[in-house]
C-alpha cells in the first residue's frame, strides 16, 4: 500500500517505486486528515483537492481516498486491502513525525511495517551536518555543505501497476472550498509544463530579474513543490552553468535549510528560535488588532505593502521579495507578533509551507537564523523606488495609489522605536 501525502506525483518517486518493486500491485491511498484540513486556508485546500483529482487520473482511477485520523484509517485500510506493508515518503514536520509514529505503532500490532523512502526535499532534514555531527544554524555554511553533499539524479521511470480491490469503500474527493482567487493549474503534468516554460524564458535571467515584482520573472513552482507534484531533484537536474541557474539552486537550498531548522527545533513553528527575543515588547491590544486588520486588507497607506497584501488576497500568492517587505512592516513598523502574520499567510497562500513560512517570518522578525538581523528594517518607500521604479506593480494592485493616501504610521519614527525596543531587549 502506498500512502501519498506531500508527494502527489508518479515520476521520480522513491517511495512509490519501492512499493511497486518487482512488479508488485500498488494500492494507492490518501487520507484527508482533519488535523491538517482545519488549519489550512481555502486556496491551499482547493489546490490540494484539484491535485488529488489529477493524481487519481494518472493512477487510472485507482486512488483510495478516506477521511479521518490516519492512526485509525491506515491500519484499517491495511487490513481491508490485505497489504503486507505500508510505504510513505518520510515526513520531517512536527505533526507529521508524531502522526507517523502513531501509525507505525498501530501497524506494528499487526506485524506490518511503515516503510519510509525519500522526502519532499533535495536533501532530507538531518542530512547536512557539520563535521562534529551537529546541525547548521546559519544558511551560508549550510549551503556550502549542501553543495558538497549533492542530491543525485532523478530516478528513472519503472513500470508500475495500480490496483484498487473490488468493492473497497472509497470516500469522494471533497468539492473545492469557496475561493476568491485564481489558482495555478494543478497536477504533475502542469508542474512540468510550468517548469519547462520557466527554463525556456526566465531561468537564465533569474538572478537579475527575480526581485522585480512587476514582471513574471520567478518560477511560480512553489505550489508544485509544496504538494510534491515535482521533486526538487528534477528541477536541479535541469540546471546548468550561469548565475541565474546558481541562484535558483540556492533558493531550493533555502527550502531545505528551513526544513532542517524546523526538524531540529520543532517548537520554532510557533516560538522564537532565538529565545533572547522572547522579552521583546510587542503590541497585542485592541489598537494593535485594528492595525493588523488594516495590514491584512492592504490599507496601510504604503503602496508596495498594500500591493503585496492585495496580491495575496487576489491570487493566493505573493512575490517573494514583497513578502519580506510586508513582513518587515508588520513586525518593525507596527510592532506586532510575527506569528500573526505567519498565520495570515498560511490561511491565504496556495504554497503555504510550515517550515519556509514560519522561518521566513522569523528571519524578518529577527528571531530566527540570522546572525544580526534586527537592524535590517525595510524602508517601504525605498523598496518601492528600487524594485518598482515605474510603479507598474503598485498600479496593478493599488490603482488609487496615484492619489495621496495617508500612511498609517511614520516609518522613520517606527524604525527608531523598533530599534529602541531591540536595544532594551538585548540589554536585559
Amino acid at each position: 500500500m502506498m500512502w501519498f501525502r506531500r508527494d502527489l506525483r508518479v515520476g521520480d518517486h522513491p517511495a512509490l517505486q519501492y512499493a511497486g518493486r518487482g512488479g508488485r500491485d500498488v494500492v494507492p491511498v490518501f487520507v484527508i486528515d482533519p488535523a491538517l484540513v482545519q488549519p489550512s486556508g481555502a486556496p491551499r485546500l482547493a489546490f490540494m483537492y484539484r491535485s488529488l483529482r489529477a493524481l487519481d487520473d494518472s493512477l487510472g482511477g485507482a486512488l483510495v481516498v478516506r477521511h479521518g485520523d490516519p492512526a485509525t484509517v491506515i491500519p484499517q485500510l491495511m487490513r481491508e486491502t490485505n497489504s503486507s506493508e505500508v510505504v510513505v515518503s518520510r515526513d520531517y514536520g512536527p505533526y507529521g513525525r508524531r502522526r507517523d509514529s502513531a501509525v507505525s505503532d498501530r501497524l506494528a500490532k499487526f506485524d506490518v511495517e511503515l516503510i519510509g523512502r525519500g522526502s519532499p526535499y533535495a536533501l532530507a532534514p538531518g542530512t547536512v551536518r557539520k563535521g562534529d555531527g551537529t546541525p547548521y544554524a546559519i544558511f551560508t555554511a549550510f549551503y556550502k555543505m549542501w553543495q558538497r553533499v549533492g542530491h543525485g539524479p532523478p530516478l528513472a521511470d519503472i513500470a508500475l501497476k495500480f490496483h484498487c480491490p473490488q468493492g473497497l469503500p472509497r470516500d469522494p474527493i471533497p468539492d473545492d472550498p469557496a475561493i476568491d482567487c485564481e489558482l495555478p493549474e494543478p497536477g504533475e503534468r502542469a508542474a512540468h509544463q510550468r517548469w519547462a516554460d520557466f527554463v525556456a524564458d526566465g531561468l537564465d535571467h533569474y538572478d537579475i530579474r527575480r526581485d522585480t515584482p512587476a514582471i513574471p520573472a520567478t518560477s511560480l513552482m512553489s505550489p508544485y513543490l509544496r504538494w510534491g507534484l515535482v521533486h526538487p531533484r528534477q528541477l536541479l537536474a535541469d540546471l546548468g552553468d550561469g548565475p541565474g541557474h546558481a541562484m535558483f539552486a540556492k533558493e531550493l537550498a533555502w527550502r531545505d535549510f528551513y526544513a532542517d531548522v524546523l526538524f531540529h527545533h520543532p517548537a520554532s513553528a510557533r516560538e522564537n528560535l532565538q529565545h533572547k527575543m522572547d522579552a521583546m515588547h510587542l503590541d497585542t491590544d485592541a489598537a494593535a488588532r485594528a492595525r493588523f486588520a488594516k495590514w491584512t486588507q492592504g490599507n496601510t497607506g504604503y503602496p508596495i505593502v498594500d500591493a503585496g497584501m492585495r496580491q495575496l488576497l487576489a491570487t493566493g500568492w505573493m512575490h517573494n521579495r514583497v513578502r519580506m517587505i510586508v513582513a518587515s512592516f508588520l513586525v518593525k513598523d507596527l510592532h506586532l507578533p510575527w506569528q500573526w502574520g505567519a498565520r495570515h499567510f498560511m490561511q491565504h497562500l496556495v504554497d503555504g509551507d510550515l517550515a519556509s513560512n514560519q522561518h521566513g517570518w522569523q528571519w524578518a522578525a529577527g528571531t530566527g537564523t540570522d546572525a544580526a538581523p534586527y537592524f535590517r528594517v525595510f524602508n517601504p518607500a525605498g523598496q518601492a523606488a528600487r524594485l518598482d521604479p515605474d510603479g507598474d506593480y503598485i498600479r496593478r494592485w493599488v490603482p488609487e495609489s496615484a492619489r495621496s493616501t495617508a500612511a498609517m504610521v511614520d516609518h522613520v519614527v517606527e524604525r527608531a522605536e523598533a530599534l529602541r525596543r531591540y536595544q532594551t531587549t538585548i540589554g536585559r
